[in-house]
């Protein structure tokens, strides 16, 4: 349903019926791919394209997707909303930092099989490095007060659930959570986005001291293959000895978002002599349920909580396949389950080098559907671990230490995370295709991709692409 202001929210149960999973597969590889595994029926996609990412290759729109540039802030409650229910980002309805627990108030009750729409807010220009007051960064950059979101001017001055702490608490503005109904543990929460709109017309690329790929370690040194001269941003403008975030010598690049050729849109960066302009393609860097009870004390800080480390229930998962007309499986673990979201980008480089993607604002629409165990309306490696899919391609996802936080520390092992993606591709095949394990092995050999989702979230991650199209 497309609303042009704000309606009453009406309800929408999709109910799948017919064909058995296996022949669903089965018929969608016959076609070189479709519209999801279930082939549901939806709205049309208001932007982007069946993936993330400014590569081509399966799955990847390659830059060539409907992205619109707003010429004014899609402020909250104003303008197009996707969906049947609606939920703004208020001070009171996120959590800056952290995630929901499992039994967390939700701040919406939908049907399974309803659509949402989430105006969500990006971090960046509005954290304490940046002088948490977005009117005067972005000012800084050339956008007027009328330019800035005022849902994000908001939470900079009003959030107040608890105190924040810069060097401690995640960055992300988390968005929930929704109570989905119907879902219990040992569930599935089929997550379809439907359509993602820029909020603003700009976004911001960060790198923080000892944050990113080619970060300072704790101890002052090098990381392992690099020397201290090809740490980023450079050692001689490490500031945090100061205790004031401000002085830190952090690096935001601003990056205006401009339309571009055939209906797409592109961010720019200056360089010498010239420009750099990439293609956006948006996508929502966190999509979660609930996984871990609340703390022992109360409140909503727990170091389980910290949203920055994906999780085995989903979170800050930094895959950018997973856009409009994508479907992201995740396996629940609360009743309601419990689903979040936050962390928009408009593009992001697999991999996710200097820290942050090109972080901006998102107006995104979601499709939320309960699968239960045995009706084969989600794959059944989806009941123990995240599972992406877009039109052209399935996405099996690795995790190098998916609840490492019994000490406070993630493993970064990459090796971990490619090995845990290629088991859960097999399994995929396996359990899904039929396909014999020793085959499956070679073919993921000769013809599927492994790829660095990210390597910056201290749980860092793989995916694997699988085309559709190679199954018949």
């Amino acid at each position: 349903m497309n609303h042009d202001a704000l309606d009453a929210p009406q309800t929408a149960h999709l109910l799948h019926r017919g064909l058995g999973r296996r022949g669903l597969l089965a018929a969608a590889a016959a076609l070189g791919g479709g519209a999801g595994l279930l082939g549901t029926a939806g709205p049309a996609l208001a932007t982007g394209g069946s993936g993330g990412g400014a590569a081509g290759g399966p799955g990847r729109p390659g830059g060539g997707a409907k992205v619109e540039v707003p010429s004014s802030p899609l402020q909250p409650g104003a303008g197009r909303i996707d969906g049947d229910f609606y939920l703004p980002s208020e001070p009171d309805a996120v959590r800056w930092g952290y995630l929901p627990a499992v039994g967390a108030e939700a701040v919406l009750q939908v049907p399974s099989g309803a659509t949402v729409t989430v105006d969500t807010v990006s971090h960046e220009g509005i954290l304490e490095d940046q002088g948490r007051d977005p009117v005067a960064w972005f000012g800084e950059h050339g956008v007027p007060a009328s330019g800035v979101l005022e849902d994000a001017v908001a939470i900079a001055a009003g959030y107040a659930r608890h105190e924040r702490r810069f060097d401690v608490d995640g960055p992300h503005v988390v968005t929930g959570p929704v109570f989905v109904e119907g879902a219990q543990p040992g569930d599935v929460l089929k997550v379809e986005t439907v359509s993602a709109l820029l909020r603003v017309p700009y976004g911001v690329v960060s790198s923080r001291h000892g944050k990113g790929a080619l970060a300072r370690t704790r101890d002052g040194g090098a990381p392992a293959g690099i020397t201290l001269d090809e740490v980023m941003p450079p050692v001689a403008t490490d500031g945090r000895s100061t205790g004031d975030p401000q002085q830190y010598g952090n690096v935001s690049v601003f990056t205006p978002a401009e339309p571009g050729p055939g209906g797409s849109a592109v961010g720019t960066m200056g360089r010498s002599g010239g420009r750099i302009a990439f293609p956006l393609d948006p996508f929502m860097g966190m999509m979660g349920v609930a996984r871990f009870p609340a703390p022992a004390a109360g409140g909503l800080v727990d170091p389980t909580l910290d949203s920055v480390p994906p999780t085995l229930g989903g979170g800050n998962i930094d895959v950018g396949l997973l856009g409009p007309g994508s479907t992201f499986y995740l396996p629940v673990a609360a009743e309601g389950a419990l689903f979040h979201t936050g962390d928009p980008h408009f593009a992001m480089g697999d991999g996710e080098a200097a820290l942050t993607a090109l972080e901006g604002s998102l107006r995104t629409t979601f499709r939320l559907t309960v699968c239960k165990a045995g009706s084969g309306d989600a794959p059944a490696i989806a009941h123990r671990y995240p599972f992406g899919e877009t039109d052209e391609a399935w996405v099996p996802i690795g995790l190098s230490d998916p609840d490492g936080i019994a000490d406070g520390t993630q493993g970064t092992d990459l090796d971990v995370a490619a090995r845990r993606a290629v088991v859960n591709a097999l399994d995929f095949l396996v359990e899904e295709l039929g396909v014999e394990r020793p085959v499956a092995y070679a073919y993921l050999s000769a013809a599927a991709s492994f790829v660095v989702s990210q390597l910056v979230d201290r749980t860092v991650g793989v995916h694997g692409v699988i085309p559709k199209a190679h199954f018949s």
